[in-house]
């Protein structure tokens, strides 16, 4: 029998709701397969990664996207079955998240009225935040703010009602760090950086309160990031530095190495860009796994990506083609890559780095069959530094080496209307 004493019981993102299984994803398989298709041919019919659909179909995976769901059953010639059965469980999971969202309020709230510890596993809320870091990489950024928000706001209320036992300080503070780490990233593909700075700052000093060095280094290379989408690059340089005394775990110092080759790069330093690469590169092979997956790792992929968006700002031939294999490198590892390690975002801008280089090199079909695919994106995944860099494709067209070139005029047009530049 409960006393009045006892607390009440925790709520939290691991709450099994009664819902209907969701059709989505064994629907898709079982008309895929009746097609007779392959998970290739059906990536190219609606422009989702293999890797994606097999998560989809073993129910790993939610296709956000309804115009994805459409275009999927138009190519499985489904008749609408796909479309109806995804508007179904859509209305499903709201309704079951709406629920799961009211019971966790109404916990909160009947706590905070007994001022009572949240006795409740502190790992829920751990295990909150890896899972944005793992969605972050395949979701747009306005639901993610929203989300990452949550989280924070509960942590923060767990410590200011001091609503925890005394050894769970600590994680909470390295809980809202990563929240805010999310924040972080969020707000810069809104294209807000001065907000991102602001949530990287205090990605960095929770790191600090928690003792934690893998959310410190981390922490500031999204400073870092930050500085270098406004074009700080000494600012952006001085936050690698920095970071390199935390970055003794896991893939910390390969982040801000690539970083670093950026930073170098922008300041047309080649030397240093391709050494701090090459240093990454050698170090790679002994980087131990991190604390989390997702927006906290760095995959091979995304080192690959980072060495393409490095050396594309140089002028050197050698280094612009080992640009477009980096590029090329990384587009494809991400094909095959699981979903916590696969960034859709990044493998657009790997598009658009490749053709970049391509440009660089005076190539103009190349760069525009590279950028093809995010050109075709749809509005939502438009985030802020795929219209920066697609904006610069169409500067670099300007160039006097273009001049009087039809093939070139045409690609500028595509890439004006594309809405990326003034």
């Amino acid at each position: 029998m409960e006393t009045a004493d006892e607390p009440a019981p925790e709520v939290g993102a691991a709450t099994s709701l009664s819902m209907t299984p969701d059709r989505v994803g064994p629907l898709l398989g079982e008309l895929r397969r009746a097609r007779g298709l392959s998970l290739a041919d059906l990536a190219a019919s609606t422009g989702g990664g293999r890797g994606w659909i097999s998560n989809v179909e073993a129910g790993r995976r939610w296709p956000t996207d309804r115009r994805w769901v459409l275009l999927a059953d138009d190519a499985l010639q489904a008749g609408g079955e796909l479309v109806a059965a995804w508007d179904r469980a859509r209305v499903e999971r709201d309704a079951a998240e709406q629920t799961r969202r009211d019971l966790v309020a109404s916990a909160a709230s009947a706590r905070e009225l007994l001022g009572a510890p949240d006795l409740g596993d502190v790992d829920d809320l751990h295990t909150q935040t890896a899972e944005l870091a793992v969605e972050y990489l395949s979701v747009p950024p306005a639901p993610m703010l929203a989300a990452a928000l949550r989280v924070q706001r509960e942590a923060v209320r767990r410590l200011r009602a001091n609503a925890h036992r005394r050894t769970e300080r600590a994680d909470l503070h390295l809980i809202a760090g990563r929240a805010a780490g999310v924040l972080a990233y969020a707000a810069l593909d809104l294209g807000q950086p001065d907000v991102a700075a602001l949530h990287a700052q205090t990605a960095a000093t929770l790191g600090e309160r928690a003792g934690d060095d893998s959310l410190r280094a981390w922490a500031r290379g999204t400073q870092s990031l930050v500085a270098r989408f406004s074009e700080r690059f000494d600012q952006a340089a001085a936050f690698i530095a920095d970071g390199m005394q935390y970055a003794t775990t896991g893939t910390s110092a390969l982040r801000l190495l690539c970083g670093g080759a950026q930073c170098a790069a922008n300041r047309g330093d080649a030397a240093t860009a391709l050494a701090l690469l090459d240093q990454a590169a050698v170090e790679r092979e002994n980087a131990g796994a991190d604390p989390i997956d997702g927006l906290f790792g760095f995959s091979p992929a995304k080192q690959s990506y980072y060495g393409a968006s490095s050396l594309m700002w140089l002028s050197d031939r050698a280094a612009l083609d080992r640009a477009c294999r980096n590029a090329q490198t990384a587009i494809a590892t991400w094909e095959l890559e699981p979903v916590e390690q696969r960034s859709l975002d990044d493998e657009a801008l790997a598009h658009v780095y490749l053709a970049t280089a391509r440009l660089r090199l005076g190539e103009v079909d190349a760069a525009m069959a590279a950028v093809r695919p995010v050109l075709d994106l749809p509005e939502e995944r438009l985030i802020s530094w795929i219209r920066r860099r697609v904006g610069g494709l169409a500067e670099l067209l300007n160039a006097p080496r273009f001049a009087g070139s039809q093939t070139a005029d045409d690609a500028r047009d595509e890439l004006v209307a594309f809405g990326t530049v003034a």
